[in-house]
């Protein structure tokens, strides 16, 4: 086993949004804030990646569920589901497995 391990995929993804009024000048108001403090000009559009990056790294449930399922096994690129539990494992008999959206 080599000691660099796989590279992860690098291809960019293309999102579509739709913003409300106030989301969007909050986001125009949040750039000139930017400007104002590094005195450098960033467009929204380039500022979005770099606050959703900083969000979900703020995010310490996240976080510490994704690490939890890293830990399981489980490949962090596919779908997420629950293992249902059996009855004797603590859980109830009728428990239902639940899964997370994922995008492609």
């Amino acid at each position: 086993m080599l000691k660099l391990p796989r590279l992860p995929d690098r291809t960019p993804a293309r999102l579509t949004v739709t913003l409300d009024a106030p989301l969007n000048a909050a986001l125009k108001e949040y750039a000139a804030l930017y400007e104002a403090t590094y005195g450098d000009t960033e467009s929204v559009s380039d500022l979005i990646p770099f606050m959703l990056r900083a969000f979900l790294d703020g995010d310490r449930a996240f976080n510490r569920a994704r690490k939890d399922s890293l830990a399981d096994g489980e490949d962090s690129a596919g779908p997420k589901r629950r293992r249902r539990r059996s009855a004797g494992a603590g859980g109830t008999a009728d428990s239902q497995p639940t899964s997370q959206e994922t995008t492609p």
